[in-house]
């Protein structure tokens, strides 16, 4: 039994085909940045609505809702894995830097509401504004997607900026972030998908 051989052209040919394939994977047309930007957006102004407008004292419930999407997320990741023709390394890299924004947001909950008891909601946005920043600096990178490396940048940026200001405007601050960070680079990517499909 003899193994086909491949020439040098024809390796830098199917490396070059698996690169390209998953960028475009990747890429998911921004669906997922698009629903959580999405998300959060619609969650941090019903917030603010219900905190500044409405002086409901539960407002922060409106986060609950979240769970829905994750679990929309969970079942539309199963469903793409199904499809899954080729896994490249890139993908296992993002996977691992997105999990451990997930476990640092926790880990940010956990901590500040335990150590901060009352004073929680003067750094918990600040906080969760520069975290937003970390997974999206570091995707951009790894995908070589400048809009990514930006919008994490403006998150750092804003996480400066809402320690100046008082729990319902860091909300309007969440929302600017969501919008650079997630969905202006969500469509983009959409854009950019559609244009390589």
């Amino acid at each position: 039994m003899t193994e086909d051989k491949f020439t040098p052209e024809q390796s830098l040919e199917l490396i070059g085909s698996m690169i390209n394939k998953a960028k475009n994977k990747f890429g998911e047309n921004g669906h997922l940045y698009l629903l959580w930007g999405w998300a959060i957006l619609i969650c941090s102004l019903a917030q603010f609505i219900l905190f500044r407008y409405v002086k409901w004292e539960y407002h922060y419930m409106v986060w609950f809702s979240t769970w829905l999407v994750f679990i929309y997320q969970m079942i539309y990741l199963g469903k793409q894995k199904k499809k899954e023709k080729v896994k490249t390394y890139t993908d296992d890299i993002i996977k691992v830097v997105w999990i451990t924004f997930v476990v640092l947001m926790f880990l940010f909950g956990f901590l500040f509401g335990k150590l901060l008891g009352e004073e929680y909601y003067k750094f918990f946005n600040p906080g969760i504004l520069a975290l937003y920043g970390m997974p999206t600096v570091l995707s951009g990178a790894i995908l070589r997607f400048r809009p990514l490396i930006i919008g994490g940048i403006f998150c750092w940026i804003l996480s400066i900026i809402s320690t100046y200001f008082p729990l319902q405007y860091q909300l309007l601050l969440l929302s600017a972030a969501v919008i650079a960070a997630w969905i202006i680079p969500g469509y983009l990517m959409r854009s950019r998908y559609k244009k390589n499909n």
